[in-house]
């Protein structure tokens, strides 16, 4: 199972992006979907996270600014990201957890995509 993201790019603070993630190969169930991000000197941490029910978290530091959302029969996570600072800035990683095709369970990272918030 792969992860393709995108979406990431410079933006001025106060600013908005929007990042994409979509899942393809022999998926047979995807069940929690999410972001992760990664700035220089960090461990990476959960940005937010959605069930496939629909149930989210968020990292305190993003609520009220970012909303993840999915659309199951796209197979694909979005984060949409408002009212940008500049300590968001960080390499923003998808991540997919489910079943594949043989029903085995599966955990798998996107290759992360850039997102610089900067005047």
């Amino acid at each position: 199972v792969q992860l393709q993201a995108s979406g990431g790019g410079l933006v001025q603070p106060g600013g908005s992006l929007r990042l994409s993630c979509a899942a393809s190969g022999s998926i047979f169930r995807l069940d929690g979907m999410g972001w992760y991000r990664q700035a220089p000197g960090k461990q990476r941490e959960l940005v937010a996270a959605i069930a496939s029910g629909g149930t989210t978290k968020y990292a305190g530091s993003v609520k009220g600014r970012f909303t993840i959302s999915r659309d199951n029969a796209k197979k694909t996570v979005y984060l949409q990201m408002n009212s940008l600072k500049p300590e968001d800035t960080a390499v923003y990683y998808c991540n997919a957890d489910g079943k594949d095709s043989r029903l085995r369970d599966f955990g798998s990272w996107g290759q992360g995509t850039q997102v610089t918030v900067s005047s």
